[in-house]
């Protein structure tokens, strides 16, 4: 008999939807929306729907493996935990515990999934991971401007007369916004899309403003640099509520508007345009998280903030600089749950740059490397040095569902269930503030799979503080609500109505009290200071660009962009997708024309890091000289992209340089 029961989406995704998911004998059956969810409203992406297929999939991990000459072996779970408890024993007392790294990532959103930092905190402190690969440098970037990184609730973008998408593609990544731009376009509002790419956004915005990839930052200073040239700057918000003010104005004396045009290959026209569409208030700013993965990153995100606060959008209904929305994560009891006061040792690698810390770490070496929520020989950039030191340790742990491309290299496998075979609840701090619950709705685990959260027990058990995962799951639950219990938001209401509205501040600095040390916005960063830096605002660029590296850019002339995949959460899906998965290169119509290529067409691009091979598809109204390919392809399906990409950290060394990344191609 088949019953439809409410759950929620796991995946590291903006949307976070709610669930119907139908069980029949037992199993997942089939994946739909939740039509009584406040912001998804029954509507999901086939990301969402491929969950059903991830659950039943014949090629599921069911047994613990271990490696023996090369070649996998089943082995017991008792044997599996006996062998990496007494590894863990004899690195701790032989090299200390930050022999150990753990490499995670985010692949999914369940508050447990951060129980593994708790294992590794009791532990005593291993090597972790700071920065990532993901949104870290506009984090850092809005920090440093506002002291958080805040967006306004989905609802006030009625409130917009004008609205900015700057390098987001909300049709692929945040689908139920991008209905709620087609709502408020009917309504009156111009939208505008600023991208190299002329995506699914694009094509329904009353224009899109094609730039030069990670030339973002230089046109933000452009348009402000209009703006004071006409008298259009908000002099009120500027003289009461910003700090610094006065070295912007010298940084943009220094530059033409000529030199602005040169370099973003943007009209001047266009930027003035922007002027004035900024100082038409209410203008919303949505930024993506592509235009921060470069090396001047972190200052991109700063200049695009400098234009919202000097136009005087910040903290009116309609307006924002929209880029995350970290409060939602903020409400809960995290060193509850992973306990850092524990931590005995501690070191940390950069996430960017693990691969190369592993092959040189000293004092101690890395003897064991634990991966979990992740699959970094697919993921994390430079992939032949990830790989070179993912296999170079005396000990690979990899929790997983699947034999990635991670999994292949590892000494031990563990198998762990998929998101409906658990408990837990789910949120993202990208978008809404709501939380979701998801149940645990198939009961019979397939093989011996465990969930994380069990076999973090059966080693707490074995290296002696057991003791501190002896919680019932709504224990664990409970312990990370804590702080909202007050607000009347429990456990109970959450399983009774399947999704909570977080208490969030819905139109952030409103009250132009800022985080930040001066209490205003701030266009020079005192925070940044603190860390050892100017804190000053730059006309910085990319690494890799013709105007930081002439040389470079005339062997490599095209750039990479490396955006979300449409059918895969990042690398999730893909072995899912059928035999027919082929390497997509995707190229400006220029460079067809250029190298007589046609869609179709195989071709070999490659740069100093490595090479990679796909099939042409001819991009129209791309920006000129521009690639596209997307992340997170398996190597067996032609992947990884990752061959090609710099491990080179951003300039706030918070964030990823994955578009930082010129290359040449060839017809095969």
């Amino acid at each position: 008999m088949a019953t439809v029961i409410k759950a929620a989406c796991p995946l590291n995704c903006w949307d976070s939807c709610g669930f119907h998911v139908t069980i029949e004998d037992g199993r997942v059956a089939k994946i739909e929306g939740d039509p009584d969810h406040p912001i998804t409203k029954g509507k999901i992406c086939g990301r969402g729907r491929m969950l059903e297929k991830r659950a039943n999939s014949a090629d599921r991990l069911l047994y613990p493996l271990k490696k023996r000459n090369g070649q996998f072996e089943q082995i017991s779970w008792e044997q599996a935990l006996d062998e990496i408890a007494a590894k863990l024993t004899a690195i701790k007392e032989e090299y200390g515990t930050t022999a150990v790294l753990h490499s995670h990532d985010y692949a999914n959103n369940g508050i447990l999934k951060n129980l593994d930092q708790r294992f590794f905190n009791c532990y005593g402190g291993v090597t972790e991971l700071y920065g990532s690969l993901c949104w870290g440098s506009g984090i850092e970037a809005q920090k440093w401007d506002f002291g958080n990184a805040l967006s306004h609730e989905p609802n006030d973008l009625y409130n917009s007369k004008n609205i900015i998408i700057w390098g987001r593609n909300a049709a692929r990544t945040n689908m139920h916004f991008y209905e709620k731009l087609l709502e408020v376009k009917k309504l009156g509002a111009k939208l505008y899309v600023i991208d190299p790419l002329f995506n699914a956004t694009a094509k329904m915005a009353d224009e899109h403003i094609t730039i030069k990839p990670g030339m973002d930052g230089i046109l933000a200073a452009g348009v402000i640099k209009e703006m004071l040239r006409l008298g259009l700057e908000d002099q009120a918000f500027i003289e009461q509520f910003t700090y610094g003010f006065p070295d912007l104005v010298k940084l943009l004396d220094g530059i033409s508007l000529e030199k602005i045009t040169d370099m973003t290959e943007v009209p001047a026209a266009t930027i003035t345009k922007l002027a004035y569409l900024y100082a038409d208030k209410p203008t919303a700013t949505f930024m993506g998280l592509g235009l921060q993965r470069y090396k001047n990153g972190g200052n991109t995100i700063r200049l695009i903030d400098a234009l919202v606060a000097v136009s005087g959008n910040i903290g009116i209904p309609g307006g924002g600089a929209n880029y995350a929305n970290i409060q939602v994560g903020q409400s809960f009891a995290f060193a509850d749950l992973t306990l850092p006061n524990r931590r005995k040792s501690e070191r940390q690698f950069s996430i960017m740059k693990q691969a190369e810390r592993v092959l040189t770490a000293k004092d101690p070496e890395i003897k064991m490397i634990f991966v979990t929520c992740g699959n970094p020989l697919t993921q994390v950039p430079d992939s032949a040095v990830v790989e070179r030191a993912f296999s170079s340790v005396e000990t690979l742990v990899v929790i997983e569902q699947f034999m990635t491309d991670t999994a292949k290299l590892a000494d031990y496998v563990l198998p762990t269930t998929t998101a409906f075979e658990e408990e837990d609840f789910y949120y993202s701090s990208m978008y809404h503030h709501y939380v979701n619950y998801g149940p645990q709705l198939v009961t019979e685990l397939p093989g011996e799979v465990k969930s994380d959260l069990w076999i973090w027990t059966q080693l707490a058990e074995r290296l002696g503080f057991g003791a501190d995962f002896h919680f019932t799951r709504d224990e664990w639950l409970n312990m990370t609500l804590k702080p909202l219990k007050e607000k009347g938001l429990t456990l109970e209401k959450l399983k009774e109505k399947g999704t909570l509205e977080l208490p969030v501040i819905k139109i952030p600095w409103q009250d132009r009290k800022f985080a930040t040390p001066s209490g205003k916005f701030e266009f020079t960063s005192q925070l940044a200071q603190q860390k050892g830096g100017t804190g000053l605002l730059t006309l910085s660029v990319p690494d890799e660009s013709k105007w930081s590296n002439p040389e470079l850019a005339q062997k490599y002339p095209y750039s990479l962009l490396t955006i979300h995949p449409l059918r895969s959460n990042h690398s999730q899906h893909y072995h899912l997708l059928g035999g027919n998965v082929k390497l997509k290169v995707e190229i400006a119509s220029n460079i067809a024309a250029g190298l007589g290529l046609q869609n179709g067409d195989q071709v070999r691009v490659w740069n100093e890091r490595g090479e990679i091979k796909g099939f042409v598809s001819i991009l129209a109204a791309a920006h000129p000289n521009t690639i596209n390919i997307e992340e997170g392809i398996w190597r067996r399906f032609g992947g990884p992209v990752n061959n090609l990409t710099s491990s080179r950290e951003s300039d706030n060394g918070l964030g990823s340089t994955l578009y930082d990344c010129l290359v040449n191609l060839e017809k095969l």
